[in-house]
């Protein structure tokens, strides 16, 4: 599949969760914490690569696929497989700048997660959305913490 039409399809599966949302305080939290799983789970399955492909022009101009790759599997790889995730926070944000790429609505989704390399804690994976010019929420985020 051409990267151009695997970019529109990463951007269609996660509008069909979102759809008719029209800015993020219309989303429900229930459609983002179902986006922000269905995108943990594409790191989960080393899809990563795929994930990055539909994130938001501005996510793939300010982080190359190579170092979006590098900073998930260095992050990821060491805990091993999930075991348990539960969504503990939605968390809207609007950037005033009209200027920039990254003006604009924003959706966090935070999950506490334990790993079976770490069963005894737990970790953060932070997955967020960005509603991008065209109306179309877009993958721009992840980080473990």
């Amino acid at each position: 599949m051409k990267p151009t039409a695997r970019r529109l399809l990463i951007a269609a599966m996660f509008w069909s969760l979102l759809v008719g949302a029209a800015a993020a305080q219309d989303v429900e939290a229930s459609d983002m914490v179902r986006g922000g799983i269905q995108a943990i789970q594409m790191i989960d399955q080393g899809k990563a690569d795929e994930l990055w492909e539909g994130a938001t022009p501005a996510t793939r101009k300010r982080v190359t696929r190579t170092d979006f790759l590098a900073r998930v599997s260095r992050s990821r790889s060491p805990l091993g497989a999930p075991l348990q995730r539960t969504w503990v926070a939605v968390n809207r944000q609007a950037v005033a700048d009209p200027e920039t790429d990254t003006a604009g609505q924003y959706v966090s989704i935070e999950y506490e997660t334990r790993f079976s390399n770490k069963p005894d804690g737990t970790l953060r994976e932070l997955v967020s959305f960005h509603l991008d010019r065209d109306r179309v929420w877009r993958f721009s985020g992840y980080v473990l913490r």
